[in-house]
């Protein structure tokens, strides 16, 4: 039985990390199966993925093989067969779209032959520029599920729970990427038809009569006014086309669960990925989550799943994936946990052109920093690639070939697709297997955090669609991605983890805000806010919260009309916008508690007549102010409405002030330091720290200003990652801190991956320690402490080994 709570996935009653690596069997000769596999199994994943493309099994309508019977390597079946042999998990990914480089982004050339209409329209009536359908399009709908009823049964045959390896299906994939990246919503005569019932049913008809100045029951007169708006109405078409498209995919989600249960499929979870990540950041990826997350919490039974694409994790990117992470917890119900579906590894040479070319420290940071904030299921893609065969049925499109990508694919992947290891292998199976170690512990903790959250509200990215002629819609959308993306992201959220800060997220728009629960939020803020999330802030305040404010101080609600109810809160009136260009030097200098400060450059500031605020930042030569703290009921804010640098003194202070203090400390005075901790609900703790720099640091750790492992220095190797445990136990042994991580278990043995030229392990146990030439042992009062022989640049493996 597979279960979804407490954020967990529990299999049998037991809590379980799943790590998963994509393996396309439709890509490789079928005698290829088992050396893959054997591969897989040697990097420590316990699971497999792959995607189960409609355009191989059904070339041809009516024509479906999932057997093999036109070519080996198409027995699915056989494939998930074949894994449960091997002692493995299996994750079904039948679309109906895959992407995956495949032509039509999976679906069968002759969908588009037989139903043309299903081909969506966009801005102004134009053909859409992308292999996008109609998705709730009847006669798309109706080939799905006759899809879903063909490979359905294979799947509801090897449920886990039936005598099967599969714990999970994923229903289509990356549903409204295509639209969003090419700024082309789907405008079909079948879905204006749907939106103007949509819109019916939610406004009263006095209010759509205002907000829409023509007829939405007239087929022409409403197929020109949504797919070329006029200006009069361009602001609530933005936001009422954002949050029909979000019910549209629920429904389109809801209906594809439908079939599959239908066809047998149930008692395992439905996964929905989400896109987003793009050019190398995450900046974008909230806007995936702002679209589908009304599709993954409609009911029980769903998972969310990420796509995480950008390389290196280092000091430009770290932040992305803890805010990604957290952004997806916020929206989730209370039992849904982190996973991610797509969890880019490999070297990123995705062009061969040898353009990009990722660390080995790229995977092995993502994934610690995955588990640590609770991700209970990696998907790593692409595991392995593999081959593009041509099709039997000529296309005429220059290669006949099932993908686009040429006769090879996947040559970025940790196994190519000749099944060579590329160099990204080995430290991608060093930390699976050190996951794998500890996963019984890792499954069930969760991570500790400070008395802060990131403010998170998906309206914000809810920005994918704008009509290319509307300087509305620009100016509206372009407030909010410079408010949420560059000083939100680089600024704000970099300092808050550079100074210690372990934190969640909070959905402010769509849950409560209780201080009690959430004592302060740091909260990113456009120009645009909605009326009521700008009352619930105010309420939160009064009430004893602390806000910090990033940004600018809304002045309008999301559609453009007047709206100050949190700048009246705080007593002040916004001014003007103050901005760096020509020869004019926009500079800021710091006062009250904030000073002293050198003054700084900045590109703009929202200046206030601060009223009884006490000022911190002011324009320098007019000395309008444009940071302030403010007195709100039996709450404070402290707002900062400038392009201010990565100050992490000035965010520390501010935070403390606002009565969050970050517990986690190290003292080491060069940054790059990232660190987080998880605990068990018995108090058995990891320590995750990650040296995001090309160079060793030596630092002493700190909790709740207390020193950690007795106060012994500890060197943090260039770009690598540790978990340390704290009061861990194992088989009667509790390790109580060690400066090497657990990389196996045993009853007895205890193998450590060693970390520093002397690591020092820390025991309370009753057992006998094997004498041993590779450590020394010395007992202190209930202590027993290992010190190490071995340099770990020599040799990093220990192995304490207990006497039965």
């Amino acid at each position: 039985m597979i279960e979804i709570k407490n954020k967990r996935i529990v299999i049998d009653g037991k809590p379980q990390l799943i790590m998963c690596g994509e393996i396309h069997y439709y890509r490789l000769a079928r005698k290829d199966w088992q050396d893959r596999i054997d591969k897989l199994k040697a990097a420590g994943f316990n699971a497999v993925a792959s995607y189960i493309p409609w355009l191989c099994h059904e070339p041809v309508e009516g024509a479906i093989d999932l057997e093999g019977r036109t070519r080996p390597e198409l027995d699915l079946g056989g494939f998930i067969d074949l894994c449960r042999e091997n002692g493995l998990y299996f994750i079904a990914r039948p679309g109906p779209f895959i992407m995956a480089e495949m032509k039509n982004e999976g679906l069968p050339h002759w969908i588009y032959t037989k139903h043309p209409r299903i081909v969506p329209v966009t801005w102004d009536g134009r053909a859409v520029p992308t292999k996008t359908v109609d998705y709730l399009a009847p006669e798309f709908l109706q080939e799905a599920e006759k899809w879903y009823a063909a490979v359905m049964p294979v799947l509801a045959a090897r449920l886990y729970g039936k005598g099967g390896n599969v714990i999970g299906v994923q229903l289509d994939n990356e549903i409204g990427m295509l639209s969003w990246v090419s700024n082309s919503p789907d405008l079909t005569e079948h879905v204006l038809e749907d939106f103007a019932g949509w819109l019916q049913r939610k406004y009263d008809a006095g209010t759509l009569g205002r907000r829409y100045p023509f007829k939405l029951d007239r087929k022409e007169e409403r197929e020109q006014a949504v797919r070329s708006p006029r200006e009069e109405y361009a602001a609530a078409l933005l936001h009422d086309l954002g949050y029909y498209m979000r019910h549209r995919f629920a429904k389109y989600v809801a209906e594809l669960r439908k079939y599959a249960e239908q066809s047998g499929v149930t008692g395992i979870p439905f996964l929905v990925n989400i896109h987003g990540t793009g050019n190398g950041r995450g900046k974008t990826y909230p806007i995936g989550i702002s679209q589908l997350y009304e599709s993954y919490t409609q009911a029980p039974g769903y998972l969310s799943g990420s796509d995480i694409y950008f390389g290196d994790l280092n000091m430009n990117t770290f932040q992305d994936l803890y805010l990604i992470n957290g952004f997806m917890d916020a929206v989730h119900l209370p039992d849904q946990p982190l996973t991610s579906l797509e969890f880019n590894c490999g070297d990123g040479n995705f062009g061969e052109t040898y353009g990009s070319r990722y660390d080995p420290s790229a995977v092995d940071f993502k994934t610690r920093m995955c588990i640590a904030q609770g991700n209970r299921l990696l998907n790593f893609y692409l595991f392995s690639g593999g081959y593009n065969y041509r099709m039997d049925q000529k296309l005429g499109d220059g290669n006949d070939r099932i993908a686009f990508t040429g006769e090879r694919h996947g040559f970025a992947a940790p196994v190519g697709p000749d099944g060579d290891l590329n160099y990204t292998y080995p430290r991608m199976a060093r930390v699976n297997k050190t996951v794998m170690a500890v996963a019984d512990k890792l499954a069930v903790m969760d991570e500790e955090r400070d008395a802060v959250a990131y403010g998170f509200i998906p309206d914000y990215y809810m920005t994918e669609y704008k009509y290319p002629h509307s300087t509305v819609m620009k100016d509206i959308v372009t407030n909010l991605e410079a408010n949420r993306n560059a000083g939100a992201w680089d600024i704000m959220a970099r300092a808050m983890l550079l100074a210690g800060y372990r934190f969640g997220s909070v959905d402010v728009q769509n849950k409560p805000i209780d201080p009690q629960q959430t004592p302060v939020i740091a909260l990113p803020s456009a120009r645009y806010m909605h009326a009521h999330i700008q009352r619930k802030l105010v309420a939160y305040l009064e009430a004893g919260g602390g806000l910090l404010l990033y940004g600018e101080v809304p002045l309008y609600d999301m559609e453009g009309a007047p709206c100050t109810i949190l700048a009246d809160a705080f007593g002040v009136k916004p001014t003007r916008t103050v901005r760096d260009g020509g020869h004019y030097y926009l500079s800021l200098c710091a006062e009250g508690w904030a000073a002293p400060r050198p003054e700084i450059r900045a590109y703009y500031a929202q200046t206030f007549d601060h009223g009884k605020t006490q000022p911190l930042l002011r324009v320098y030569d007019t000395r309008e102010v444009c940071a302030f703290e403010a007195a709100v009921g039996d709450g404070k804010a402290i707002v900062i409405a400038s392009a201010y640098r990565c100050d992490i003194p000035l965010f520390r202070t501010a935070l403390e002030r606002l009565g969050a203090k970050a517990e986690l400390q190290h003292d080491c005075r060069d940054h790059g330091i990232f660190m987080t901790s998880t605990a068990t609900e018995d108090g058995e703790r990891f320590l995750h720290l990650l040296n995001l720099d090309g160079f060793d640091k030596e630092i002493r750790l700190y909790d709740r200003g207390a020193p950690l492992l007795e106060g012994r220095p500890f060197v943090l190797s260039s770009k690598d990652g540790v978990m340390l445990p704290l009061d861990i136990t194992y088989h009667g042994v509790k390790i109580v801190y060690s400066t090497a991580e657990i990389a196996q278990v045993s009853e007895d043995e205890l193998a450590f991956r060693l970390t520093q030229a002397e690591d020092v392990i820390a025991l309370e146990t009753d057992r006998r320690i094997a004498a041993s030439d590779a450590y020394s042992v010395r007992q202190e009062g209930n202590t027993v402490y290992i010190i190490s022989k071995k340099h770990a640049k020599v040799d990093d493996r220990l192995v304490i080994r207990f006497a039965s």
